[in-house]
């Protein structure tokens, strides 16, 4: 059985090099640091200025190496499909920006697989629970205001993706 050495470690999508946290890390292992990096870049490209858990598992004897490419925070998705730079730092009191419906899916279709949610429906109404504390409203309405409406049924046709 090789053995195998993990790394892990938070990148900016599209933007790693061979600084820290990777260099140091897998330096020492002998595995040309240059070919992983190239690697992550080319996998977080969809993720481009979002931070994203990388873990990168080398084997220590033949130097081959795997990438595997977490998911960002559900704020970040929200930032970015948003577009905005940052959530309200007074929710309750000031909009930062909005979502639509569409955008909220397809957070929710990225976020499926790390969450307790067995449907898109319930992953996005916990993604427009980060809307409200971000201050983000969903198209148009305050968060809270959709995720009532979800539970009452009006949004059925459009999160049943």
């Amino acid at each position: 059985m090789p053995e195998t050495k993990t790394v892990s470690a938070l990148v900016v999508g599209g933007e790693a090099n061979a600084g820290p946290p990777l260099g140091p890390a897998l330096g020492p292992l002998g595995v040309n640091v240059m070919a992983i990096v190239k690697q992550i870049n080319y996998l977080t490209k969809d993720y481009v200025g979002m931070r994203v858990p990388v873990k990168v598992v080398v084997d220590s004897e033949t130097k081959q190496f795997s990438v595997e490419v977490g998911i960002p925070s559900a704020s970040a998705l929200i930032v970015k499909e948003s577009g905005i730079a940052k959530g309200s730092g007074t929710p309750k009191a000031t909009v930062a920006g909005n979502l639509t419906v569409e955008s909220l899916v397809k957070i929710a279709s990225r976020k499926k697989e790390q969450s307790y949610g067995a449907t898109v429906k319930a992953v996005a109404k916990e993604v427009a629970g980060s809307c409200l504390s971000m201050g983000v409203t969903v198209e148009g309405k305050p968060a809270k205001e959709f995720i009532e409406e979800v539970d009452q049924g009006k949004w059925d046709e459009a999160l049943s993706g």
